[in-house]
């Protein structure tokens, strides 16, 4: 792993958990995108993540994105005889996103951000800690 492995390492989980917190932004702000019944509606995305196996050790080297799922377009159709998108029978598709989920998954993800930003910012300090030994 080397001597600033715990760098590495710490710098894949804030890679997996900033792409994990742009996925949340962006259900979040189209929990409300309207379109028309015969388009598909808004679908989530949802991050995948998977460890990156060590070398020789068996020690893990990190996380990375395994992959970007996407949640169904069907979505929820909701009555709304006034909106300029509804069809002949007054329906509009709205994303079937729910917000208490996302909410969830928005603090699940901060706290694995902030946590792997902690980890990032002891090694600094330790690596400075150790560096003024030498004076």
């Amino acid at each position: 792993m080397g001597t600033f492995g715990i760098l590495d390492t710490s710098s894949s989980g804030l890679h997996v958990y900033r792409k994990w917190l742009d996925a949340v932004g962006d259900n979040i702000a189209n929990v409300n995108t309207v379109k028309p019944t015969d388009q598909e509606a808004f679908k989530a995305r949802y991050v995948v993540a998977q460890s990156v196996e060590g070398g020789e050790d068996g020690i893990g080297q990190g996380a990375k994105i395994a992959e970007i799922q996407f949640g169904s377009g069907e979505g929820r159709l909701v009555h709304e005889p006034n909106n300029p998108l509804a069809d002949e029978n007054g329906y509009v598709r709205y994303p079937d996103i729910d917000m208490s989920e996302q909410m969830t998954h928005l603090i699940m993800a901060q706290r694995g951000y902030q946590a792997n930003l902690s980890v990032i910012e002891r090694a600094r300090d330790a690596y400075q800690s150790a560096l003024q030994l030498g004076k």
